[in-house]
């Protein structure tokens, strides 16, 4: 009966999988609340198998794959950190543009606690960087991948010149990760559902409908930005028509992210739609966890858009260049957002000292943040998390044509 039941399954693909789990996720929730708070531990699961496994992929994967590379073979990658950048700073301007043309104004009253935002870009920065220099192990265990990247970038150039039994045990470590990457996936419906069905149980609509006009704002900048600036962005690097790989990226990506929220649990979930696609392993293996930490268009429109809500709400008076000072101060906190507890929301308050706004009234917008966040935060890991396939895949085809 089992064996029957999960053949009739694996004749779906995945991603019609995923939506069945989703539809039953929001019955259950709509109409089982108390089941649905039972069935969430499938969900929280899923998603600490996905963060669990991702460390040692990205580990092995570079590890490997910079031990093996041939000498003199080319990569993409800095044609893909401009991109990277370029997408970043695209999507601030593009929500600071819109904030001006859309102001929202807030209701200053949430209360936020147990959070400390940093005091400004330079600490941004030097987080980022000692980041970089983490105990490879602590980094390992905290999911820190920046450190992580690091010392397997480090390790794997060590290896090069290691004897062939050596890189040939990196590479079997590799294929093993990444094997059980692929047995996790299959279980993404199952996980989803679960999510699913705990979110709207626990969160409801009800608490997002005083906020509607800030989400909408939200959310259409981040639709904006997949639909029409990053496709320009492709557009103008292939020269072809972008949209089939954007709704790839979109739907492959984007979904899983949106509904795990993490961009960390998202990563086996790109390196495995970068092997479908057949990009270049050398390539992707660091550009995707590279991604992951730096690649932060929707990191770049909360901090925009959220920023610019408590100016119009204060009705502070800024001229074009301080809005073009605070894309540039977004995207580079936007790059830097994963070495900040709290990820973007907490970066708000140094976005808002350009402008004057004290502390304390800037957390609370933090606030209003963690009150939308159930909708914010998944809508802005969707964007960041497929705009990292998305610009891999755009260098790599771009290098091809070249070729």
């Amino acid at each position: 009966m089992l064996k029957a039941l999960v053949s009739q399954m694996n004749k779906i693909s995945l991603v019609q999988q995923i939506l069945i789990g989703l539809i039953l996720g929001l019955i259950v929730a709509l109409y089982a609340p108390a089941v649905a708070s039972r069935v969430a531990l499938l969900g929280t699961l899923f998603v600490g198998a996905l963060k669990a496994v991702a460390p040692l992929l990205v580990l092995f994967l570079v590890m490997s794959s910079l031990c093996n590379q041939k000498q003199g073979v080319q990569t993409n990658m800095k044609s893909i950190i401009v991109l990277y950048l370029l997408g970043t700073f695209s999507a601030a301007a593009i929500a600071v543009g819109a904030s001006f043309l859309f102001p929202v104004d807030l209701k200053l009253v949430a209360k936020v606690s147990d959070v400390t935002p940093p005091n400004g870009i330079v600490e941004v920065l030097r987080s980022l960087a000692l980041n970089i220099v983490e105990n490879p192990i602590k980094a390992l265990m905290t999911g820190n991948y920046i450190g992580i990247l690091s010392w397997s970038v480090i390790l794997g150039v060590a290896l090069r010149s290691a004897n062939e039994t050596v890189k040939e045990t990196i590479q079997g470590f590799s294929n093993a990760v990444s094997k059980a990457v692929q047995w996790i996936i299959r279980l993404a419906p199952i996980g989803i559902f679960g999510l699913v069905a705990d979110s709207i149980s626990q969160n409801g609509i009800e608490a997002l409908i005083g906020y509607g006009k800030l989400l909408i704002l939200l959310i259409g900048c981040m639709l904006f930005v997949a639909l029409v600036v990053n496709p320009l962005i492709v557009f103008l690097t292939i020269h072809r028509n972008p949209y089939p790989l954007v709704f790839t990226c979109l739907r492959e990506s984007g979904v899983y992210a949106f509904f795990t929220r993490s961009s960390a649990a998202n990563i086996p979930v790109n390196m495995n739609l970068c092997k479908k696609l057949n990009l270049d392993p050398d390539t992707y293996s660091v550009s995707i966890p590279l991604g992951a930490t730096i690649n932060m268009a929707g990191a770049a429109v909360t901090i925009s858009v959220l920023s610019l809500a408590a100016v119009h709400t204060l009705g502070i008076h800024i001229d074009i260049w301080t809005a073009l000072l605070l894309s540039v101060l977004a995207t580079i906190g936007a790059c830097g957002a994963s070495g900040v507890a709290g990820g973007s929301l907490l970066l708000i308050p140094m976005a808002c000292a350009l402008f004057g706004i004290n502390n304390d009234l800037a957390m609370q917008v933090v606030g209003v943040g963690f009150i939308i966040g159930v909708l914010q935060d998944s809508a802005e890991t969707a964007l960041n998390s497929s705009t990292d396939v998305l610009f891999t895949a755009t260098a790599d085809i771009a290098s091809r044509k070249k070729n």
